[in-house]
């Protein structure tokens, strides 16, 4: 399977939509999590969704760099509003799952979503 579809993530991880977006039908090539946003900068390619457990504004800022297709944040970390707030602005999708960052990314995997290996080796999944 080479990618999956915002809708299946949100069904997948049992996510709440914090921002939403109109296409949820929207494609997702691959999935990472990370914490590190200069990992993220340097390694992660365009329309990735990105799992964290960081909810700053730099995350926002981050994926708006690369062209993210979405942001789950894990373990019910709940963003503030600014956060939200810019998320709206760049019409980026964000999702909230109570699931942990390991088990996050287990599950879309499970379900046959690629993710992308963080490193020189390049990805996996492909």
């Amino acid at each position: 399977r080479e990618s999956m579809k915002l809708a299946e993530v949100v069904r997948i991880l049992q996510a709440e939509v914090l921002v939403p977006v109109p296409d949820m039908e929207r494609e997702v090539l691959s999935a990472c999590g990370a914490d590190l946003m200069s990992d993220v900068l340097a390694f992660i390619k365009e329309r990735t969704l990105l799992l964290t457990g960081l909810t700053n504004p730099q995350v926002i800022r981050t994926a708006e760099i690369i062209d993210l297709a979405g942001i789950v944040f894990v373990r019910g970390k709940r963003p503030g509003p600014d956060v939200l707030e810019l998320a709206r602005a760049q019409n980026l999708p964000v999702f909230l799952t109570r699931f942990p960052m390991y088990e996050s990314c287990g599950l879309l995997f499970q379900a046959g979503l690629g993710g992308c290996m963080l490193g020189r080796g390049g990805g996996y999944g492909k």
